[in-house]
């Protein structure tokens, strides 16, 4: 009977230890963007990522890194983000990160104070946690 327990805490330990690699993954690529890390940034995602944002869709690493990865890093260098809740979810070698946060700058001259939600689905690749897929969304603050 011990042994079970035993079993069944390190299964569970294993998946939280994971869950958290993943959750410090997607914490470091946002913390090259803060940096300007435009090559952390990149590597931090697979090859085939998938971001959505305000309706747009970027469909590899290679197209994010030269559309609107320079404009992301231009403005997270500006800003203060605040994550205000965090949830995740592990499957296996798949993890999804849900974050609520409250970011405020002053970009291109202009005071902005938004809320936002993100949606993070990241793999298990060759031993390191990979970005695949990205949904942001924001509001503007009331």
């Amino acid at each position: 009977m011990k042994k079970i327990a035993f079993l069944l805490s390190m299964s569970l330990f294993s998946s939280v230890a994971c869950a958290n690699e993943a959750t410090d993954a997607l914490a470091a690529f946002h913390a090259a963007l803060t940096s300007g890390d435009k090559a952390r940034a990149a590597e931090l995602l697979a090859a085939d990522v998938t971001i959505y944002e305000s309706g747009y869709v970027e469909r590899s690493r290679a197209e994010y890194a030269d559309h609107h990865l320079p404009e992301d890093i231009a403005f997270a260098k500006t800003a203060s983000r605040k994550v205000l809740q965090t949830s995740e979810r592990m499957e296996g070698k798949l993890a999804m990160i849900w974050q609520e946060t409250e970011t405020t700058a002053k970009h291109k001259g202009k005071n902005i104070h938004i809320f936002g939600t993100e949606t993070s689905l990241l793999e298990k690749q060759d031993g390191q946690w990979r970005i695949v897929h990205v949904h942001w969304s924001s509001r503007k603050s009331k």
